[in-house]
């Protein structure tokens, strides 16, 4: 059997190409898999994942069949390529895997393209109906911009990959921009008025019609378990992921169920009835004593802050925390500090870029603070006191760790 997952080591994973004529050229080898699909586009700095899970679900529900390929994977990288909600199996994967492979011959593609390419392979063979398509980053040339979707959905703009999109919001804003297509409607959430002036300059030159939330974000009126309640546009929601931010990317979801709920002559309501039933690995997830969440970035981490002081107002946690190099962790450390009562630095657990060393974390912050370079073992040690309960943030990378480290494997492929 063919080792798809081996393959894909043997390509650059973070050597990032951007432009769209490899990942076009790879496409038309593959026989232009795109052309049986129809696409939902998002891109944005954070929600993506959350937003795409929530729809994906949520379109699941309606009775559609859904393709879901998303970035980074937490473990295993079929988490990628989900179908239904599972990720793809051990033996399509190697067939696919294999096929593109040989489609490919001699030319040279990056992790991302072929990535990209190969999902589309995988969710034209399954017949999906609808595919939820994340960016990797940025948008303008980002491999999945080869495809022209039913939708496009910017979520909202931060500072993040500010060497590869500019360091200010409005040059982030137009690379997002550049999934807007004509003819394509356009979706979005919470936009700085800098960004929001680029994206709807895009959106008026190509005549294409803006869909902003139609309310403002709603506030929790209580829990139902883990769940969230609220009320929208007059009607009782129940949602699954916690958390300010996670309603603000609700706000998106509502606007594009609608618009779909008239394309696809499903009922809005039974597509609603899908929010309570979202499970996204890493998003403010919780196992047991531990709290497991990806926020990365200023703007992430801020909303992880919001959803424990929403949460739990009173408590404190004892915080296990590591930064790539590129992200801004002395902001981060900031949001953290509210309420961690200790930390634990240690190392994001990917190879091959930069990374800010426990030492320097220690550095950053006046609340206590230990090492351990492990990610693993700073989780096990961090879950091994029974004080308080643990926190583990900074990297999607880490988590992939914190959940490598209570076996969760299962949970994270949903088999």
């Amino acid at each position: 059997m063919f080792d798809t997952a081996e393959y894909f080591n043997t390509l650059d994973m973070f050597g990032i190409r951007l432009g769209l004529a490899a990942t076009q050229e790879l496409m038309a080898k593959a026989g232009n898999p795109e052309k049986f699909l129809r696409f939902i586009h998002l891109a944005g700095t954070n929600g993506k994942g959350s937003t795409g899970a929530m729809l994906e679900r949520s379109l699941r529900e309606a009775g559609l069949k859904t393709g879901f390929y998303t970035s980074p994977h937490l473990i295993d990288i079929r988490e990628r390529f989900r179908i239904n909600g599972k990720a793809v199996s051990v033996g399509e994967f190697s067939r696919f895997g294999e096929e593109l492979k040989n489609d490919a011959g001699s030319g040279r593609y990056s992790y991302f393209e072929f990535a990209t390419v190969l999902a589309m392979k995988i969710f034209a063979a399954a017949k999906v109906d609808i595919v939820i398509w994340e960016t990797g980053m940025g948008g303008r040339l980002d491999a999945t911009n080869a495809v022209t979707p039913e939708a496009a959905v910017i979520t909202n703009i931060a500072l993040d990959h500010q060497g590869h999109l500019g360091n200010s919001l409005d040059k982030i804003a137009a690379e997002k921009a550049g999934i807007i297509k004509p003819g394509v409607p356009l979706f979005h959430g919470v936009l700085p008025p800098e960004a929001k002036a680029v994206i709807y300059a895009r959106a008026a030159e190509l005549d294409v019609p803006v869909f902003p939330p139609r309310a403002e974000v709603p506030e929790c009126t209580g829990f139902a378990g883990v769940c969230q309640k609220f009320v929208y546009d007059g009607k009782e929601i129940v949602l699954s992921l916690p958390g300010k931010m996670q309603r603000e990317n609700f706000r998106i979801v509502y606007e594009v169920l609608t618009y779909l709920s008239s394309r696809f002559g499903f009922p809005l309501e039974k597509a609603l009835s899908g929010l309570p039933l979202v499970s996204w690995p890493a998003r403010f997830q919780h196992i047991d004593r531990m709290i497991i969440d990806g926020g990365h970035n200023p703007d992430g981490v801020r909303a992880l802050s919001e959803a424990v002081k929403e949460r739990y107002p009173k408590e404190k946690f004892l915080v296990v925390y590591a930064a790539f190099g590129d992200k801004q962790a002395p902001e981060c450390l900031k949001y953290l500090d509210t309420f961690s009562a200790g930390y634990i630095f240690t190392c994001p657990g990917a190879d091959g870029r930069a990374a800010f060393s426990p030492e320097e974390l220690l550095t950053l912050t006046g609340i206590p603070g230990t090492i351990c370079k492990d990610p693993v073992e700073a989780v096990k040690t961090a879950l091994k006191q029974d004080k308080y309960r643990v926190i583990v943030s900074g990297s999607l990378y880490l988590a992939g760790s914190a959940l490598e480290s209570v076996a969760a494997l299962d949970s994270v492929l949903n088999i």
